[in-house]
C-alpha cells in the first residue's frame, strides 16, 4: 500500500512538472520567478508549503514530546512574522519590480552600491540555508525508512528522495515549483488533521488522551514546558527571533518578488497569520501523546515520535497516506530552497563578473546544473546531521535573522554607510560560532537566547550607518 501511494504522488507530481514545463514562457523571469504573476491563494499556499516542513512534522512532534503543550506556543507566535512580510515584503516586491531583481542581495546592493555587502549577504543566506535544506532531506529519509519497516534505509531513502526533487526543480523552475506547492500544502495539512483524528480515536478520544498523557508526565501541561523550559526571558527570546528570522529564509524572500501585486501579498500575509495558529498544535499533541505509547525516548530518538505513533494507532494505509503528506512538506521546502540558492549563485556570483549578459538557455543550463550541486551538499549533510532536527533548524535561522536590519534598513532607509553593516554582520557571526562551538560561554547571554544579542549586534552597528530616505 505505501509503495502505491508513493508512486501515485510521484507520477502527480512529474505530470505537474512537465504540464508547467511545456507551457511556461522560455524567459529567466518565467523560469526562476514565476513571471511575477502569482495571486493570493498559490501565493498562500506557496508560503505556507515553503516555510511548513520536516521542522513541522518531526521537530514540531519531537519538542512536543520533549517540552509538551508549551512548545505550540512557542511556535504560534511564529505567525507575527506575517507583519515582518508586509513590512519588509511590500516594498521588496516594489523594488524589484521596478529594477527587475531576481535575487535578495541584488535588493541591497541596488540600495548600497556596495557589492561586498551585497555579496556577504548573500554568502550568509546560501550558507546557513544548507543545513535547513539538509533537514528537509534528512526528515524525509526518517519518514521514508520509518513507513517501509526498514526496507528502504534511511541512506537509500535520502538519495531517492534528494534525486527525484532535484529532476522535478529542473523540469519546471517556479513555475512547477509554486503550482506544487498548492497540492503540496494542502497534502500536508489535510492528512496531519488525518494523523490527529485516527490517533485520537485509538486512544479513547482527544480528552482522554490527554488526560493519560497527564497522568504519564504532568510536565508536559505547563505554561513553561518540562523541566521549566520556557522562562519570561526565552519567550521574549522567540518572539524576536520567529518575527527577525522567517522572511530571512531565501526561498521565502524571493517569494516576495513573485506576487502579481502588493495586494496580493498583503493578503498571502494575513493569511500566515491565521493558518499557523491553527495548524501548528496538531503535530505538538502527537508528540504529548508519544508519553502514552513510548515513554523514555531521548534525543533523536524522540524525532520519529509522530511515525512510531501513526504505526502503532492507525491503519497501515493511513500511515502511508500522512507520510506521504509529510515528504510532500519536505519536498515543497527543498524544492524552493534549491531554485532560491541556484538563483542567487548565478545572480550575485557569476551575473556581476561576466562582460557580456549570458543568454536565457545558458543561464537556465547553469541553474540546473547548480541545483543538482547544492542538492548533493544538503545530502553529504544530511548523512551527519545535528543532535535534533530543533537544534539543526535554530542555528540555520540564527544565521538567517543576523540579516534582518540590513534588509530594513535598505527597504524602508537609506544605508549610507554599509562597512557598519558589514562589521555587524560579521562579528554576530562570528558570535554566534562562538556559542554554538563553546567559545563563548552561554551565561554570557543572561538568561536570554544567544540569538537575542547576536541579532541586537548587527541592529546596533546597521543602524549607525542608516538615515531616512
Amino acid at each position: 500500500m505505501i509503495y502505491a501511494i508513493l508512486i501515485g504522488y510521484i507520477v502527480l507530481v512529474f505530470w505537474s512538472s512537465l504540464w508547467t514545463s511545456s507551457s511556461s514562457e522560455n524567459t529567466p523571469e518565467s523560469y526562476f520567478l514565476a513571471g511575477r504573476n502569482v495571486k493570493t491563494i498559490r501565493l498562500f499556499f506557496t508560503i505556507l508549503a515553503t516555510n511548513f516542513s520536516a521542522f513541522y512534522f518531526l521537530g514540531f512532534a519531537g519538542e512536543g514530546y520533549r517540552i509538551g503543550y508549551a512548545h505550540y506556543s512557542m511556535m504560534a507566535i511564529g505567525s507575527i512574522a506575517a507583519l515582518a512580510f508586509i513590512i519588509i515584503g511590500e516594498r521588496a516586491w516594489a523594488l524589484a519590480k521596478e529594477h527587475n531583481y531576481f535575487s535578495p542581495a541584488e535588493l541591497i546592493y541596488g540600495g548600497t552600491q556596495n557589492r561586498p555587502l551585497a555579496m556577504l549577504f548573500s554568502g550568509v543566506m546560501i550558507i546557513f540555508t544548507l543545513p535547513y535544506l539538509a533537514l528537509q532531506i534528512i526528515g524525509g529519509g526518517y519518514i521514508l525508512e520509518g513507513v517501509t519497516d526498514g526496507e528502504i534505509s534511511y541512506s537509500l531513502a535520502i538519495c531517492l528522495l534528494t534525486f527525484f526533487t532535484i529532476v522535478y526543480v529542473i523540469l519546471g523552475g517556479m513555475q512547477s515549483v509554486s503550482k506544487t506547492d498548492v497540492k503540496q500544502g494542502l497534502l500536508m495539512i489535510i492528512f496531519m488533521f488525518l494523523a490527529v483524528a485516527t490517533i485520537a480515536f485509538d486512544l479513547g478520544g482527544i480528552s482522554e488522551a490527554n488526560e493519560r498523557a497527564f497522568i504519564e508526565k504532568p510536565a508536559l501541561f505547563l505554561n513553561e514546558g518540562v523541566d521549566q523550559h520556557f522562562t519570561p526571558k526565552k519567550w521574549f527570546s522567540f518572539i524576536v527571533f520567529w518575527f527577525f528570522c522567517i522572511p530571512m529564509f531565501p526561498q521565502l524572500f524571493m517569494r516576495f518578488y513573485i506576487a502579481k501585486d502588493k495586494s496580493h501579498l498583503r493578503t498571502s500575509a494575513l493569511l500566515y497569520a491565521c493558518v499557523p495558529l491553527v495548524i501548528s498544535i496538531l503535530p505538538v499533541m502527537i508528540g504529548v501523546w508519544g508519553h502514552i505509547s513510548f515513554p523514555g525516548l531521548e534525543g533523536k530518538e524522540a524525532d520519529q515520535i509522530l511515525p512510531m505513533m501513526l504505526a502503532k494507532h492507525s491503519y497501515p494505509w493511513i500511515s502511508a497516506l500522512v507520510m506521504t503528506g509529510a515528504i510532500a512538506a519536505f519536498m515543497s521546502t527543498l524544492d524552493s530552497q534549491l531554485l532560491a540558492l541556484s538563483t542567487m549563485i548565478i545572480r550575485d556570483f557569476y551575473h556581476p563578473f561576466v562582460k557580456e549578459k549570458p543568454s536565457f538557455s545558458k543561464e537556465v543550463f547553469i541553474g540546473k546544473c547548480l541545483v543538482g550541486i547544492i542538492a548533493s551538499i544538503g545530502l553529504l549533510i544530511a548523512f551527519t546531521p545535528f543532535d535534533t532536527i530543533f537544534d539543526m533548524g535554530k542555528m540555520a535561522f540564527t544565521g538567517l535573522a543576523i540579516l534582518f536590519p540590513v534588509s530594513l534598513a535598505v527597504t524602508r532607509f537609506k544605508l549610507h554607510k554599509p562597512i557598519l553593516a558589514i562589521i555587524g554582520i560579521c562579528l554576530s557571526l562570528l558570535g554566534l560560532l562562538g556559542f554554538h562551538y563553546g567559545w563563548i560561554p552561554v551565561s554570557l547571554a543572561f538568561g536570554f537566547e544567544p540569538f537575542v544579542w547576536l541579532i541586537s549586534l548587527s541592529f546596533a552597528l546597521t543602524w549607525l550607518g542608516v538615515s531616512r530616505r
